[in-house]
């Protein structure tokens, strides 16, 4: 057998041949090494700087910093320039090396674990980095997959392997892999070296769910499925040891395609900033043109005639050159609109919030010991600018903790909801269940002892309740030692049901692949398993027949209850309609829901399905439409015996948190990889989903034309809905004309619209959905909805669905989830935020910020990304504006010092004015300033708003802080220069000099800017107080220092103007002057603001207002006060409710297809008892519900002679 061997540069397929490095190596394929890290020791240096090159601010320094090293053009210094430049790239450049620390960190972690690797007939140890492909490694129980391996055997029978994949979709169940039969022999190190078959199969790729691929070995091909595969990421579970060949090693592996690259994220502030100071490069430059042509002027008309005793310095020659050079001299000059001080200053806010995140003790979780974490500095302003949340499932909104919570059983409900308020239980006492059954589970909760009691009494019907739940079902049992049981279940789900029925004795206790061996209230009883009628996605129930010892055959099946009431005998109506009411308000509190029900069979009804059921299993053609048929058979005149409720435990505060995010017009989609019952369930549960919706549209569809069709059938519902609400609701908003074409005006209207509808995608439709001729009208139909939920997605549609609304809707994302599958996601949108859950710290790693709870999002958005948001526009309204203030006074002297670039200010008052005396109280304000306190911003989520519409700083905000600046460096310059130019001492000295002016302008300025930012603060710490008040000290302080005659003594040749400062600030009209100046700039301001206030309030004033009131009144503030938080009523206080006497199923089961032939094969038995790891039972915090008044209790009907149990 030959195969051409090649290496091309688009990988075509891909050829492993095992134990053949050598062979292997030709094709060049990639190491087990990975990478997540950006730079090396080497490259680290110039990477780095050009990043930050590619900010247009720094290298608007850089030129600035070469025109100031040319003598003939500077009038200032060039240390003013090169040491904040050099500072904030060295910042800048210390943060970006600690964050690749990290991933370096984490990457040698990852690479150094150690492998048991076979060469040359022996294992050895290995980095998993060493790893290449064609090897074969040995896995022990517990251990993480190295690469992407084929299963070659296992020590299970029959070479199954089981795993759990919580890193590559989030799902904790675990999961079955099976070897090909032909290798599944080779346990042996020795038969394993010898073996050397050959794979061909499919390129590396990101597709989690499917492999292809054949294997060649001893002239025969064996066909590969993704059953054979193990991929990197998961973990061995109840499995001694098996054996793989490694097929993708490190970035080919399926779990490094989904991750996504590490990318370069900006605020939205940061773009603007520089579109900004490209506008004010151009504003310079035009200044500088102006002053530049004055300059050439005045030489010509006038400089000329002074020629003989002010002549030009030797290179200058002409006029024209003159002002030439005189264009960069003000390009120097005036540079200060943009200084570099303020990248400084945002990186010590940003700095400073980051802090305040980590030192958050509301955002800290005391179960696990874990703080809120700012893994970035660059990011916080964005997050008070959020409108769209991409929210995994599994550990992210719930636990992933399956609990038996309620039942009804032959009409009666039991359980109740165990909720702790402040503290209190309010439903009774939990049942201990170790004297009734020395077999129960420590572990398992349960707050109704009328249930247990109906079980002590000995009640049939609740007793064939539990022998169905301890029956029907796919778990394996491990008992290592008298009564310590250990249930391997497939699902959490049936885990769950599973105990529930041994807590209530009825314990299963062990199985072959024909027998069911169970304790019943204490007596061991074995059932003969004659079929088990699998579960699947279509049928959405399984059933098992059993033969009881006396010889009674009966049908147990358990399953959602829109197929499984269906199947029922007439005879059941009554109590299927207590069940259906019992169901509907299971759904209704968030439950998973199942109904049970069983069927006698007498021998010749078993006989002769059986015999169809045989013919059905071995048909070569339609073998599974057959085996429905079959199934569908004999599931029909069953007995209804109940319901179970199951609460797939959500995390705590999650309904909660959902509800105030909606209110801050924030968007939540769920992108999960569960199937579409369990992730609606959750939806309900979570309050995304209720029942009071319009229509809550699923989208299903297999082929592209299938989707368009459904999602033009959704987008014509909605939109009709929405146009005759708007045509109907809008009194004087009348719509002219006929109706708008679909789809663009009518998407403006339903944006508006607190849109009561819910869009349910799953994966295969999604991947049809994103396509570019698809994905606008998927857009827009999914945007129109409240809720969106896209289930069984792969992590790179996750990351895709994200891009699409960035692309789109321009709107700031962020992207939430704890496992591995969210890698991509998290890194694609504007903000990454990892949940520190039980799925790992990959997501943490890859994350901006991280903590353990899903409800600190709303603390984290609510209060510190809009507390963020707020500070930095604030900072940067003012900033520009005190520099404009500051700068443009140069402008408006040129006009008076025949354009000469003479400064107005001593070249100390320039270096000094950004750095020492207004750049403290600026920090202080940006980095402690708030509107209303923390709790008023979770009372009021509509306070979030204007960071979504980006109200606060956005170009007209920009150019509203310039106008102000330049009507202030126009008051600054003409009241002094025309009050001095008159002016005189008390001696009769004329006060019209130079430097009584410049002193003057500089007190007056320094004086108005701290006024202004004493009126723009909004919260007053002392360390505000400090800065302000000791910023003006200062200056004084130091202005009289350079005046002064030490200095002068010392450094006479850069002190000329003794005494200027003290001579000058004694005059009584300079400080008349400067008052006068003051109010000119500050009073227009305050009228301002003050007609703003009563005319036109923001809600921030409002409530600010209220706060006031409040606090004169002396009475106590609470939580129920706000109107916002009331408006919240219908979703924290009630429970949901159900529209127009239609009810929804609560069914969802997490179960896959296939154990139930995996028992009845016998395949998955243990041919000797194998030490299994034990599943360390977990700590499962009770989420705070809404509470809700109960309904009437229906009386039970009687059921005499319709459940008789088998005795």
């Amino acid at each position: 057998m030959t195969h051409l061997v090649g290496c091309v540069s688009a990988e075509e397929e891909r050829r492993v041949r095992a134990n053949d490095r050598e062979y292997n190596e030709k094709f060049q394929y990639a190491s087990n090494c990975i990478m997540t890290s950006k730079y090396n020791i080497i490259t680290f240096l110039p990477v780095n700087l050009f990043e930050q090159f590619q900010e247009v601010a720094n290298t608007y320094f850089l030129f600035l910093l070469i025109l100031q090293l040319i003598p003939q053009i500077s009038s200032l210094s060039w240390f003013t320039t090169i040491v904040p430049l050099a500072l904030v790239l060295s910042i800048t450049a210390v943060k970006d090396a600690t964050d690749d620390y990290f991933r370096h960190k984490s990457d040698n972690q990852v690479n150094n674990r150690q492998s048991q690797v076979l060469i040359r007939g022996s294992l050895q140890n290995e980095k998993w980095m060493n790893v290449r492909v064609g090897d074969i490694i040995k896995l022990e129980n517990n251990q993480f997959v190295a690469a992407d391996l084929l299963l070659l055997s296992s020590s299970e029978p029959h070479g199954l392997c089981y795993i759990e994949t919580a890193e590559l979709d989030g799902e904790t169940n675990m999961k079955v892999r099976q070897s090909v039969s032909v290798t599944s022999e080779l346990g042996d190190p020795n038969n394993l070296a010898s073996f050397n078959g050959e794979v061909v199969c499919e390129p590396p790729n990101n597709k989690l769910d499917r492999f292809s691929g054949t294997l060649y070995w001893r002239d025969k091909k064996y066909s590969l499925t993704n059953q054979n595969m193990l991929l990197r990421g998961c973990v061995l579970r109840n499995t001694e040891a098996c054996y793989g060949l490694v097929i993708f090693a490190g970035p080919d592996t399926k779990l490094m395609q989904n991750s996504g690259r590490t990318k370069f994220k900006r605020t939205s502030i940061d773009r603007l900033m520089n579109t900004l100071v490209l506008w004010i490069f151009g504003f310079l430059v035009c200044m500088g043109v102006i002053l530049a042509v004055g300059n050439a002027v005045w030489e010509r008309e006038v400089g000329s005639l002074f020629q003989s005793y002010l002549p030009w310095d030797p290179p200058v020659d002409n006029f024209l050159f003159s002002a030439f050079l005189s264009f960069w001299s003000y390009v120097i000059i005036l540079n200060t609109v943009v200084p570099i001080s303020l990248y400084v200053s945002v990186e010590v806010i940003r700095l400073g919030h980051s802090y305040f995140i980590n030192w958050d003790r509301q955002m800290f979780c005391s179960q696990c010991n874990t703080a809120a974490e700012a893994r970035t500095t660059t990011l916080n302003e964005e997050l008070g600018q959020v409108e769209y949340i991409f929210s995994d499932k599994t550990g992210t909104l719930t636990q992933n903790i399956m609990t038996f919570n309620k039942c009804s059983i032959n009409g009666q409900s039991y359980g109740k909801y165990f909720i702790h308020v402040v503290f209190v239980c309010l439903s009774g006492e939990r049942l201990d269940f170790t004297p009734f059954n020395p077999l129960a589970d420590p572990d398992f909760c349960f707050y109704d002892d009328k249930l247990l009691e109906s079980v002590k009494v000995g009640d049939s019907c609740t007793h064939e309740f539990f022998r169905l739940l301890s029956l029907c079902h796919t778990v394996m049992s491990e008992e290592k030692s008298e009564g310590e049981l250990i249930y391997k279940a497939q699902s959490p789900d049936e885990g769950a049901l599973v105990t529930a029925a041994r807590n209530f004795g009825f314990v299963f206790r062990s199985r072959t692949p024909g027998t069911i061996t169970t304790t019943e209230m204490g007596r061991t009883v074995t059932y003969s398993l004659l079929a088990i009628l699998d579960f699947n996605n279509i049928r959405k129930r399984m059933s098992v027949i059993v033969r009881n010892p006396e010889g009674r055959i009966r049908l147990y099946c358990k399953g959602a209850d829109t197929v499984l009431l269906e199947r029922l005998h007439p005879c059941n109506q009554e109590l299927m309609s207590i069940t259906s009411d019992h169901l509907n308000e299971y759904a209704a509190d968030g439950l998973r829901t199942l109904a049970l029900a069983y069927r006698d069979l007498s021998e010749d009804e078993w006989e002769a399905w059986s015999e169809s059921h045989r013919f059905a299993d071995k048909a070569t053609n339609c073998r599974e439409d057959r085996l429905a048929a079959a199934y569908e058979e004999i599931e029909q005149n069953m007995m209804l015996l109940g319901a179970t409720a199951i609460e797939d435990k959500l995390q705590e505060g999650v309904p909660e948190t959902i509800a105030v995010l909606s209110l801050a017009n924030i968007k939540i989609w769920v992108l999960t990889g569960d199937k579409q019952e369990t992730a609606v369930n959750i939806g309900y549960s979570c309050k995304m989903l209720t029942d009071d919706m319009t229509e809550v549209f699923i989208i299903s569809g297999h082929t592209v034309q299938s989707v368009r069709q459904e999602l033009r059938s959704v987008w014509l519902c909605t939109s009709t809905i929405v146009f005759s609400q708007s045509t109907l609701g809008g009194a004087g908003k009348q719509l002219h004309g006929s109706p708008p074409p679909l789809p663009l005006p009518l998407s403006n209207v339903m944006d508006n619209i607190s849109g009561e509808f819910a869009l349910v995608i799953n994966g295969h439709s999604l991947a049809h959905a994103l396509e570019a001729d698809m994905e606008a009208e998927f857009v827009s139909t999914a945007c129109a909805c409240k809720a969106v939920i896209c289930c069984r997605v792969t992590p790179l549609q996750k990351a895709q669905v994200v891009e699409l609304i960035k692309k789109h809707k321009k709107a700031v994302t962020l992207a939430i989830g704890d496992g591995a599958n969210d890698i991509s996601m998290i890194k694609s949108a504007h903000i990454g935020v990892g949940i520190s859950g039980q799925e790992g710290i990959q997501a943490v790693l890859a994350s901006d910020y991280s903590f353990s709870q899903f409800r600190f999002l709303q603390r984290l958005l609510l209060v510190h990304g809009r507390w963020s948001y707020l500070r930095m526009c604030r900072f940067l309204c003012y900033f520009f504006y005190k520099n404009f203030a500051f700068t443009m006074v140069h402008f408006w002297f040129g006009f008076f010092c025949g354009f000469s670039a003479q400064t107005v200010y001593d070249q100390y008052f320039i270096t000094l004015f950004n750095i020492v005396y207004t750049s403290l109280p600026v920090l202080a304000m940006g980095i402690f300033d708030q509107d209303v306190p923390d709790h008023r911003s979770l009372e009021y989520p509509k306070l979030y708003e204007p960071g979504q519409l980006n109200l606060l700083f956005n170009k007209r905000e920009f150019f509203i802080c310039i106008a102000q600046g330049i009507y202030t460096s126009v008051v600054l310059f003409f009241v002094p220069y025309a009050v001095l130019s008159s002016a005189t001492q008390s001696t009769g000295v004329p006060l019209a000099d130079y430097q009584t002016f410049a002193i003057t302008t500089a007190t007056a300025l320094v004086i108005v800017v701290s006024v202004q930012i004493a009126l723009d603060t909004g919260f007053w710490t002392v360390f505000n107080h400090v800065f302000v008040w000791g910023s003006l000290g200062s200056y004084l302080i130091i202005m009289f220092a350079l005046h002064s005659q030490t200095l002068f003594r010392i450094f006479p040749n850069q002190f000329h103007f003794v005494g200027s400062a003290q001579s000058t600030l004694l005059q009584p009209v300079v400080w008349l002057t400067i008052a006068l100046a003051t109010a000119i700039c500050i009073v227009p301001v305050l009228a301002f603001r003050f007609l703003k206030l009563d005319l036109k309030p923001q809600l921030s004033d409002t409530v600010r207002y209220t706060q006031l009131v409040r606090q004169k009144r002396r009475k106590p503030v609470g939580r129920n006060a706000g109107g916002a938080w009331r408006g919240m009523g219908s979703v924290s206080e009630g429970r949901l409710g159900t529209r127009g006497g239609s009810r929804r199923s609560g069914y969802a089961f997490a179960h896959q297809e296939g154990f139930g032939e995996l028992i009845t094969s016998g395949k998955n038995m243990r041919l000797s008892s194998l030490a299994l790891a034990s599943f360390a039972s977990r700590h499962s915090s009770s989420w705070i519900d809404t509470l809700r008044r109960k309904k009437h209790t229906h009386t039970p009907p009687s059921t005499s002679g319709e459940c008789s149990p088998i005795k």
